[in-house]
């Protein structure tokens, strides 16, 4: 419902018509899909535990779901990174630079990619061979359970999937951390202490999503040994598919201003329509 609300506000208010906003409508439409791969699954096993199994398809189609909007997830927050360097260090430039043929390009270009670069890792899983328990320690179908029930030797394709993972991560974090070099070293400029905490409240939003996402995912993917390591990945993945989606509604309206006040106006106009 958060992200339904943030994105049907961007789409309709005319003063959240810029790349920030645009951006945070897509990763709005992003999160509920996120959520919509596992928690609607794991629910229905918590309510009906005798009803906790998924078939081979379904596990398949959800992993790829899973990997696919996780990665399209780190090339929007890259694009959102360099958009904010954009925005603070370069201000006078701003729409110019992230007009709305490149904002539609970079958010065009990071869904299709997302979506293409995750279908080998996927089908070179399920070419392995199955020889092991049928039972998947986690609320959904992670490639590291799947691994670890595999007959064969998946020391290569580990080490591909980890190089797969490294290039994915690192590729969207390089830029994000570059960018807040700059926007960092742009803020400390700035001689008044409301001017500077005004310019950083522009970014703490993203920041904050940056870490959470980062986070998990760095602990989740980011290691040669994913099967080793698949018993106590199901907090980290909880935290990833469940937690990190239901809190970023609350951390770019709550902390935003100009969404608080377009989100204000709507209500009103509602009551206003609902009482005539």
């Amino acid at each position: 419902m958060g992200d339904t609300v943030t994105t049907v506000i961007v789409c309709v208010d005319k003063r959240l018509q810029s790349p920030m906003y645009f951006f945070l409508g897509h990763l709005s439409v992003l999160e509920i899909l996120i959520i919509s791969v596992a928690v609607p699954l794991m629910l229905w096993g918590l309510l009906l535990p005798g009803m906790q199994a998924i078939s081979l398809i379904a596990c398949g189609v959800q992993l790829y779901r899973y990997l696919s909007l996780g990665t399209l997830e780190f090339a929007l927050l890259g694009a959102m990174a360099v958009d904010r360097y954009v925005a603070v260090c370069n201000p006078l430039r701003n729409n110019v630079i992230m007009n709305s043929r490149t904002c539609n390009i970079v958010v065009t270009v990071s869904w299709v990619f997302g979506f293409l670069f995750e279908i080998w890792p996927v089908y070179a899983t399920f070419q392995l061979f199955y020889c092991k328990s049928n039972m998947v320690n986690n609320f959904f179908c992670g490639r590291g359970q799947l691994l670890k029930l595999s007959c064969n030797d998946t020391l290569f394709i580990e080490f591909i999937l980890f190089l797969m993972a490294v290039f994915v991560l690192f590729g969207s974090l390089i830029p994000t951390i570059v960018s807040y070099t700059y926007i960092i070293s742009t803020i400390l400029k700035i001689p008044s202490a409301s001017g500077r905490r005004k310019a950083f409240s522009t970014c703490a939003s993203h920041f904050t999503c940056v870490v959470v996402s980062y986070g998990g995912y760095l602990f989740l993917y980011v290691k040669p040994k994913q099967a080793q390591a698949a018993n106590y990945n199901g907090v980290v993945s909880l935290m990833v598919s469940v937690v990190a989606p239901f809190l970023n509604p609350f951390v770019f309206t709550l902390r935003n201003d100009k969404v608080i006040e377009a989100l204000r106006d709507g209500v009103k106009r509602c009551c206003h329509l609902f009482r005539n």
